[in-house]
């Protein structure tokens, strides 16, 4: 078996718009077509040893078509990878549950089709499962435990800690998106100038300052002194002497800890004598240079979370203990609370697992104890020194039982540190009673305080500390979202990307969109080349001064990862004619037509689906989306507008030469077809079916009727405006239009405008992309012939795989195939070619460029304007 290709779907895809991560193998199964899973001995019962939780998770016990049946009666291999790679991830932690196998229509490949979690883990699963699938075939033996060990140690890796992953899932359920900015912790809510960014708990919004002020132990301190607030007294100490001074200061007991430490690294608490004060002295030094010592302040310890400066939540914290039972040494007893299914290592579970570490040994010496000895029945034992959850502590929500003045205090500390997201640590003897010297002292505030203390707690009320986040984040309800306007079809995606993202700019918008050109903003160029693909898309949202953004989603992006966004206000689908077919195991117009519907599929409810009624598969993808639809077409009496515009839809459509907006009974006329530049007075007919759709979109986003009309007159064909779409330049004996044409639809538009060109000769330059199927390179040259009285055939500099010779056979060929007679050259270098077009023209040519590279291309026009301008000059 062979993996072909492996891609990683990130949003709504081909196979599934809710289901957006996702990864699909390529596979090709070799001799195991003819091989299913009855033909090979013994299949079943090897692969049920080996893997024997198939049957529990995957075999649908009790259902007919489960997948022990099917391996029974007889599957493909490539059915039983799915749900092996499915399996192994779940076995690593991690709950995926959505797998599909389908042919490709080529013998023996199939895809194979499953859901992940951590990108990395579901890439490593899938190529296990063929590896061990095919090692279970041939009889060889095959480490799955290690697999499964390394799956775990991937999403341990990757994996959101508790509170990260609480703020997420408010953040999902409020439908924010959401976006992983890195492979830490940083995310990314909300799209454009709406977004807010976080790392763990501590938000975008949160002072920098203040984060910087009260990670220094000292300082906080000091300030809460200053302040009137309870505070321990203590000194900091650099060295050994100081330590010696500090003795004679403070009394004992003591605290010694780290003086910007956290998670209670080098903290020993409760510090009773001499001997013991080296030792801790000594563990906080490994963590900081500065060192704090302060007196011990006897009570429990306490959490309390201020989230926007009101308090939310408060925990009190124990630290790591363990009961005895009389039976079990102190060893055990560590081991087997350590099997708590709550336990995990670091953040990974609500509870982490307790170490043995130098500060459980040394209150086991304290205490005379070793951890060979045996716990009496019922005696506690405390194994650490400080409560953090980190270090294996459980927590108690207090909230209800907080006394007022503390809820004052909390607030208020919070306010002098500027931090609208903080946990303030006290130590108390009750928080039922005000915090003051006497009844406990504030020993240190956090900027990045945990949540799982308070949202799983190991006793109490569990809280809910992440909405107040996202309430602060995002007031009001709302989402963080930006309009998103997705622009798919065959033809005509990149100027009506550009004509929508025009006028939204006239309309006052900072408007951020993406083409086959490149990646724009407020008309600045932030990158060039094809950018009509899903990373594009996430330049433009994750860009904080974009409110508006158009994307172009083309089909080689929609089928390599998906879209960018979980979904858009406005999708459009131009038209599906035949293009790129043959690539990427889309072989007919309907497979093409199921790609490009990805992008009305995730419109949202109340968002609009703009499609086309004049084109039979566009039309038909209005029953697959749950959005308003709204309909565009060139044909004013065109039934299913009337239809739809009965029922009280709205459509677009030319009427009298007006481009028209009818909503239910209301009819708008927006602009007369001819006052629109980029019609070329009425006469490129592709381009009046551009501007129906950028009219829906502007009507729906609310933008004014004058905004639009200004927008529409406004938008003048242009090399800059307009790149590589019927650019015309001007010689002085002919004129060029330049056009990135390269289909059967393209060409058809070609033909009816050349229709109203009134020219002595009618000349194209004509080139075809290597990878298209050789029917569509023939088409073009017969399209040409039947369009044109002088062909140049040219070269694209990537032939992708094909020979010059090939490309100009198959074009010549389909030139042949009809009853013309034009003129053909073969120029294989672009420029020459068009110099040789223009030197040759007859007077009142007229030559039509079928550009390579559009910007290239225009600089070559330009450049050959330039040159016989200057030509000129000298002989004059």
């Amino acid at each position: 078996m062979e993996i072909k290709n492996i891609q990683v779907m990130r949003g709504p895809n081909y196979w599934s718009n809710y289901r957006q991560k996702l990864i699909v193998m390529k596979l090709d199964l070799g001799k195991y077509e003819e091989l299913p899973t009855d033909k090979i001995p013994n299949f079943y019962e090897r692969i049920m040893r080996a893997l024997p939780s198939l049957y529990e998770h995957r075999c649908s016990e009790g259902k007919e078509g489960g997948l022990c049946e099917r391996m029974q009666e007889g599957t493909w291999l490539g059915h039983v990878i799915e749900h092996v790679a499915l399996e192994l991830q779940v076995l690593a932690g991690m709950d995926c549950g959505y797998g599909r196998t389908r042919s490709t229509g080529e013998y023996g490949v199939y895809k194979v089709v499953f859901s992940y979690l951590s990108e990395e883990a579901g890439l490593h699963a899938g190529k296990a499962a063929v590896e061990f699938v095919e090692a279970i075939a041939e009889k060889k033996p095959y480490d799955i435990k290690s697999v499964i060990e390394t799956l775990k140690e991937i999403w341990a890796d990757e994996m959101p800690g508790p509170s990260t992953q609480t703020i997420l899932d408010e953040a999902i359920r409020r439908n924010i998106p959401v976006t992983r900015l890195d492979d830490d912790s940083l995310y990314m809510l909300g799209y454009g100038k709406n977004q807010q960014l976080f790392r763990a708990t501590v938000m975008g919004t949160t002072n920098n300052l203040a984060v910087e002020s009260v990670a220094c132990k000292w300082f906080t301190k000091n300030m809460l002194h200053k302040a009137g607030v309870s505070v321990p007294k203590g000194v900091t100490v650099r060295n050994k002497t100081e330590l010696e001074e500090a003795m004679e200061e403070i009394p004992f007991p003591w605290v010694i800890k780290p003086i910007d430490g956290n998670h209670g690294r080098g903290i020993t608490a409760n510090i009773r004598n001499r001997e013991a004060v080296l030792k801790a002295a000594n563990q906080a030094w490994k963590v900081s240079d500065k060192i704090i010592v302060e007196e011990y302040v006897e009570g429990s310890d306490y959490r309390f979370l201020v989230i926007n400066y009101k308090l939310i939540a408060v925990a009190k914290r124990t630290p790591a203990c363990v009961t005895g039972n009389g039976k079990l040494t102190i060893r055990e007893l560590i081991a087997k609370e350590n099997e708590n299914p709550k336990r995990g290592s670091g953040h990974e579970k609500v509870l982490t697992k307790i170490k043995i570490d130098y500060d459980t040994k040394g209150l086991l010496k304290e205490a005379g104890l070793t951890l060979d000895d045996v716990l009496p029945l019922g005696k506690e034992l405390q194994l650490k020194k400080t409560a953090n959850l980190s270090t294996g502590g459980t927590s108690t929500d207090v909230t209800d039982n907080v006394h007022p003045y503390n809820v004052f205090l909390a607030e208020r500390i919070a306010r002098l540190f500027q931090l609208d997201v903080c946990g303030i640590d006290i130590m108390a003897k009750d928080v039922a009673y005000p915090v003051q010297r006497g009844n406990g002292a504030i020993i240190e505030v956090n900027a990045g305080p945990g949540f799982r203390m308070h949202t799983h707690p190991s006793n109490g009320t569990a809280r809910d500390v992440a909405k107040p986040v996202i309430d602060m984040l995002f007031p009001n309800g709302s989402n963080g979202r930006i309009p998103i306007v997705a622009v798919t079809g065959t033809n005509g995606k990149t100027t009506t990307t550009r004509l929508i993202a025009h006028i939204a700019q006239k309309s006052g918008k900072n408007v951020g969109y993406t083409t086959t050109e490149g990646i724009y903003i407020n008309g600045h160029t932030i990158l060039e080349g094809d950018c009509s693909g899903p990373q594009s898309a996430r330049t433009i949202l994750a860009d904080p001064i974009v409110d508006y953004a158009v994307l172009e989603c083309a089909r080689g992006g929609i089928l390599r990862s998906g879209l960018a966004f979980n979904e858009c206000d406005i999708s459009i689908v131009t038209n599906v004619t035949e293009d790129h077919l043959g690539l990427g195991d889309i072989h007919t117009l309907e497979d093409l037509a199921q790609v490009k519907e990805v992008v009305p599929r995730s419109t949202s409810d109340d968002g609009y689906a703009i499609l086309n009624a004049d084109d039979d598969l566009v039309y038909g993808m209005r029953k697959a989306v749950s959005s308003h639809v709204i309909l565009f077409s060139m044909d004013s009496a065109n039934e299913r507008v009337e239809n739809h515009c009965n029922n009280g839809g709205m459509a677009v459509f030319v009427q009298d030469g007006f481009f028209v907006v009818k909503n239910g009974e209301t009819v708008i006329r927006i602009l007369a077809v001819n006052r629109v530049p980029i019609t070329y007075g009425g006469k490129a007919e592709f381009m009046i079916a551009n501007v129906l759709p950028a009219i829906a979109a502007g009507i729906v986003s609310g933008f004014t009727i004058e905004d639009i009309r200004t927008g529409l007159a406004s938008f003048i064909p242009s090399p800059e405006m307009t790149p590589g779409r019927m650019n015309l330049f001007e010689f002085a004996h002919c004129q060029l239009m330049l056009d990135y044409a390269h289909n059967a639809s393209g060409f058809d538009g070609i033909q009816k405008y050349m229709e109203n060109v009134d020219a002595s000769s009618k000349i194209c330059i004509i080139g075809a992309t290597g990878d298209r199927r050789d029917m569509d390179i023939r088409n073009l040259g017969k399209y040409a012939a039947s369009i044109f009285d002088e062909i140049i055939i040219r070269h694209d500099k990537d032939n992708r795989g094909r020979p010059n010779e090939e490309m100009t056979q198959l074009i010549m060929e389909g030139i042949h195939s009809t009853n013309k007679n034009p003129r053909v050259e073969v120029i294989s270098d672009e420029a020459a070619a068009i110099e040789f077009a223009v030197r040759h023209a007859p007077q009142e040519a007229f030559i039509f460029v079928c550009a390579d590279h559009v910007k290239h291309s225009i600089e070559l026009v330009r450049k050959l304007q330039d040159k016989l301008l200057y030509s000129m000059s000298k002989v004059s």
